[in-house]
């Protein structure tokens, strides 16, 4: 496993993500399109672990899920359940911050057709392992999809086939909760895979988990 490695903006470690990352920046000169930062304070008492940036979200505003289709259900939760200021994620300027919450992506940069290679999620994991020693004793890690579960699971040092992913799980990891969801993708959402109640149930789980 690799060792535990503070989130670099000019990674490159990644030859097809960086060649990709250039061409976008060429396409769209006004798009971040470099590694996306995590987005809230460290300590938080909540991670969620998303996949990666989309093209015309996080890779153009470098926040988060800022942006994307995603977002719209999510930061609409946050909101709801006390982990954010306002319901809404425009831009990376409009005043929203996260309250005990703190979101990243499995993998920092935007893969072309959103499929990050299994050696790009594997070369991210340090990022992600620095990123989940960072969650306090007793909190709470969100994985959003498969992708995000398996990567959490490997930056734990814990076996795949011991932990499978299952929607709404609650497993205890390392001192703290780990809950599965299916991502709160554009096609999941509109294919009723996820809905509102399902994810707003994660989040109760989650509030319990954290003694709230």
């Amino acid at each position: 496993m690799a060792a535990q490695q503070e989130f670099d903006q000019h990674c490159r470690q990644c030859p097809r993500l960086s060649d990709f990352l250039d061409q976008v920046g060429l396409d769209y000169p006004e798009y971040h399109a470099r590694p996306v930062a995590p987005f809230g304070a460290e300590q938080s008492r909540l991670l969620i672990v998303g996949l990666a940036p989309g093209l015309h979200g996080a890779n153009a505003t470098g926040r988060p899920f800022t942006g994307d289709h995603a977002g719209i259900l999510l930061y609409e939760t946050l909101f709801q359940f006390g982990f954010s200021n306002q319901p809404q994620s425009r831009h990376r300027d409009d005043g929203l911050q996260l309250i005990d919450c703190r979101i990243t992506n499995a993998v920092k940069c935007l893969p072309p057709a959103n499929k990050p290679v299994g050696s790009e999620v594997d070369q991210c994991n340090s990022f992600l392992k620095a990123e989940l020693l960072s969650v306090p004793e007793n909190g709470a890690i969100l994985a959003l999809g498969l992708i995000a579960h398996r990567a959490v699971i490997k930056a734990l040092n814990l076996k795949q086939a011991e932990f499978p992913f299952k929607h709404h799980t609650v497993r205890r990891v390392t001192d703290r909760f780990l809950i599965d969801s299916y991502h709160c993708s554009r096609y999941n959402t509109q294919t009723k895979r996820l809905t509102v109640e399902m994810f707003q149930n994660v989040f109760e789980t989650i509030k319990t988990c954290l003694g709230q």
